[in-house]
């Protein structure tokens, strides 16, 4: 069964998820870590429970999710793995870190590979599912593990709230839609681990989310 793990990295508490079994193996998704001090938290927490990475993984591709690629890819020898459909929005990255005013901010590598919605993400003895939930991002996804009854969510769905949906690519009608068909046909008793805040369920925020409300 997966475990998950979450640090809260960069000025925009931003959370790095590191999903691991009992194989050892573990994924890291949406990195963070975006100076010394972060990125040092990461490995050596990473050391301490003897864990090997085998996969770099992107929600989506806004600058507070991918400050750290290039330090696990470097790292770990990982290959980015993103949707295709967030490549103008990798390809920002740069110049969003210098609009923002970000020391420290490395470039990020080009995606490896582009994830096959109909293929599952795998590793160790866990199995992920991919979910299509653009509107936040032109194509943000979610993963979500059917066994351990967790959904990392990215920036779509989270505590009473959902993405913002004003920034390029973004589309508030969209993302309503993508939560209702790939997130809230999900059993109510799936935690939710959202890109920014604390943990949720799908059960709580179908029934009171306030954007839901008819």
């Amino acid at each position: 069964m997966a475990q998950v793990k979450c640090f809260t990295f960069n000025m925009f508490a931003e959370n790095t998820y590191i999903l691991y079994d009992e194989t050892k193996e573990c994924v890291i998704i949406d990195p963070g870590c975006v100076n010394n001090n972060e990125r040092s938290r990461l490995k050596k927490w990473l050391e301490s429970e003897g864990l090997r990475p085998v996969r770099l993984l992107n929600t989506h591709c806004h600058l507070d999710h991918v400050f750290g690629n290039a330090f696990v890819a470097e790292e770990y020898k990982l290959g980015l793995e993103i949707h295709e459909g967030e490549l103008p929005v990798l390809a920002r990255y740069e110049i969003s870190a210098k609009n923002y005013g970000i020391a420290g901010a490395e470039p990020c590598p080009a995606p490896s590979a582009f994830f096959d919605l109909e293929q599952p993400i795998k590793f160790g003895n866990t199995t992920l599912a991919l979910r299509f939930v653009p509107g936040h991002s032109p194509a943000s996804v979610c993963f979500y593990d059917a066994a351990s009854r967790f959904v990392i969510a990215g920036d779509t769905l989270f505590e009473g709230s959902i993405g913002r949906t004003d920034l390029p690519g973004g589309n508030h009608k969209l993302l309503i839609d993508s939560i209702n068909s790939q997130l809230f046909t999900l059993p109510d008793d799936v935690v939710v681990y959202s890109g920014h805040g604390e943990p949720t369920s799908i059960g709580r925020e179908r029934r009171g989310n306030p954007f839901f409300k008819n």
